[in-house]
């Protein structure tokens, strides 16, 4: 492997090691001392490691291939993890590396799948690495999107910034950009939280399961948490951080009239939000559980999956539908991306109309801006939608061999790869993860990391590896 992936690997070793101190203050000053040694430990595997990967040798800024930056996102998300799970397997008795593994990817890639039951058993520091865990993750994801930027179109790419290929001094710019937002935007979120009254335990733990779009809670209380309807209001302004471009309020306040490419993406997610949200308090506002919905709708569209337990029974697939579109290019959200779906409704009916009216000239141009999409990114979008169906048939039909339910099977599956936390709004809230068979637990961490990296990154692994020229 290239220098540029030790280096990249070594600057998360050295973020996952500063949770770890933080969660060794933490247990110092709370006297929460009987799992303090294996902080102290992670702490010390992290941080000499993560030194060692970047002082050890000088690094030159080279090009490197889309394969090998495919490669490397993969392997990160395989062996982060594996450190990520050493709290997990010493803290906890009579718990397999499996399981531990299996929590640590669930966190790591902001899905929120859990195999503890009762959250009031476990240890406060342990509580805070699980959502730590999530939040290292959903840096890794943005930073993981700037290195395979050369995978999505050039639209798209021209919502982050002008250039088409980033050169190193874009990309440190970019990074430093990421890294200031996404911390800022974790700080706005806790702030948000402790006005509705959280203690500061708790709006920090969610504060980091919402901006990285994860699904852990720090406690069994949730609609306790938010009974009020301020706070539902609160909840579901703070969850839409991770469904609009990290990058949006950036823009909105450094916006220029000649870059409304920055803007439109977000603007026409806005449109379809608030399309949403206007159907959803005509048709479903019935016994005055509407901010019930909204937080749904908030948790699904951001692919954070959290909700209350009231309900109505009868949105199931609604919700699924709506983590299934997902949000935004460069949001830490997963799904197929609103502006995608956009694209190809209005290339379907152009073409639809282009049959009635053959003499007529439709454009499939964005309306907030000038530009088009062309035909291979048509191409590019219905074929992320085959690669979709094709992983949820996949993995819908490795749980219902590991004697899941076919329903069952088929709405984890799309929860799985949208990494999405199973909760009551999906009718899955009593999953027993635990109780999962070995095949079972294997074949969700396979298909939680491609949800992260995309089918797509697999094929075009596959295609190097084993159709070389």
């Amino acid at each position: 492997m290239k220098i540029f992936g030790l280096k990249y690997f070594g600057i998360f070793f050295l973020i996952i090691g500063f949770f770890s101190f933080f969660n060794i203050i933490y247990s110092y000053y709370f006297n929460l001392l009987n799992n303090l040694n294996n902080y102290i430990l992670t702490f010390g595997i992290t941080f000499i490691i993560g030194l060692y990967l970047i002082i050890f040798k000088k690094y030159k800024f080279e090009k490197i291939s889309l394969y090998e930056r495919i490669l490397i996102v993969l392997i990160g998300y395989l062996i982060l993890p594996a450190v990520i799970t050493i709290p997990y397997y010493l803290n906890i008795d009579n718990i397999g590396l499996i399981d531990c593994y299996f929590e640590a990817i669930s966190g790591f890639t902001s899905t929120g799948f859990t195999i503890f039951n009762d959250l009031a058993q476990l240890d406060q520091t342990l509580i805070l690495w699980r959502s730590s865990s999530q939040w290292i993750g959903g840096l890794y994801f943005l930073f993981s999107i700037l290195l395979l930027i050369d995978l999505f179109d050039e639209n798209l790419k021209r919502s982050l910034t002008n250039y088409i290929s980033l050169n190193s001094s874009e990309i440190f710019k970019q990074v430093f950009k990421i890294i200031v937002i996404y911390f800022l935007m974790t700080v706005l979120i806790f702030i948000l939280l402790k006005l509705v009254n959280l203690r500061s335990y708790d709006a920090y733990n969610y504060s980091l399961s919402i901006i990285s779009s994860g699904g852990f809670l720090p406690n069994d209380s949730f609609d306790i948490t938010f009974d009020s309807d301020i706070s539902k209001i609160i909840l579901s302004i703070t969850m839409l951080f991770s469904f609009f471009s990290l990058f949006f309020i950036f823009n909105l306040i450094f916006f220029k009239k000649k870059n409304i490419n920055y803007l439109s993406e977000d603007i026409h997610i806005l449109v379809y939000l608030l399309i949403v949200i206007a159907l959803s308090f005509i048709f479903f506002n019935y016994d005055n559980n509407f901010f019930n919905v909204l937080v749904s709708i908030s948790s699904s569209v951001s692919n954070i999956g959290i909700s209350l337990e009231k309900i109505p029974k009868n949105l199931v697939f609604v919700f699924l539908l709506l983590v299934i579109i997902g949000g935004s290019f460069f949001s830490t959200s997963s799904g197929l991306r609103v502006i995608k779906v956009i694209t190809l409704i209005k290339f379907s009916i152009n073409n639809l109309l282009s049959h009635s009216k053959p003499n007529q000239i439709y454009s499939n141009k964005l309306s907030l801006n000038k530009t088009s999409a062309n035909i291979s990114d048509i191409n590019k979008y219905f074929f992320a939608i085959i690669i979709f169906i094709i992983s949820l048939f996949l993995i819908s039909v490795l749980l219902t061999i590991s004697s899941l339910e076919f329903e069952t099977a088929f709405k984890l599956g799309i929860l799985t790869i949208m990494n999405t936390v199973n909760s009551e709004m999906y009718d899955l809230a009593n999953i027993d993860f635990y109780s999962f068979n070995l095949f079972s637990k294997i074949s969700l961490i396979i298909f939680m990391i491609i949800g992260r990296i995309e089918l797509l990154s697999v094929i075009i692994l596959l295609k190097k590896f084993l159709f070389k020229n």
